[in-house]
């Protein structure tokens, strides 16, 4: 994945669950725990999340990562060139299929 794929979806996964750890994510996404917290310390200098502390029952330090109006706003311009891309791609594919059932066709085979 790229650092842009990264940072969308630690973002997305941040606004479903603001009190997932970094383990969580790491999990979740398939990448390596220093990777993600190399994200999360990318999204707070870019002032893209907030990150708060509290302590939970156990007594250890729980973090909660909230998106900023800035991080919201990124996170849409993110989806919106994902999106733009997994079109391209799509539509690719499409015409591609479609010769092949040409081809297909053209060899004989018209179940397709």
């Amino acid at each position: 994945m790229s650092k842009k794929q990264n940072q969308f979806q630690i973002l997305k996964s941040l606004e479903q669950d603001s009190h997932s750890t970094q383990r969580q994510l790491s999990n979740n996404l398939g990448v390596s725990l220093g990777k993600v917290n190399y994200c999360i310390k990318s999204l707070i200098e870019k002032d893209l999340i907030k990150v708060n502390n509290f302590r939970n029952n156990k007594n250890k330090i729980q973090y909660s990562y909230l998106l900023t109006q800035k991080g919201i706003e990124e996170k849409a311009k993110l989806t919106l060139g994902f999106l733009r891309i997994k079109t391209q791609e799509y539509d690719a594919l499409k015409q591609e299929i479609e010769s092949l059932k040409e081809e297909a066709k053209g060899m004989g085979e018209e179940s397709l």
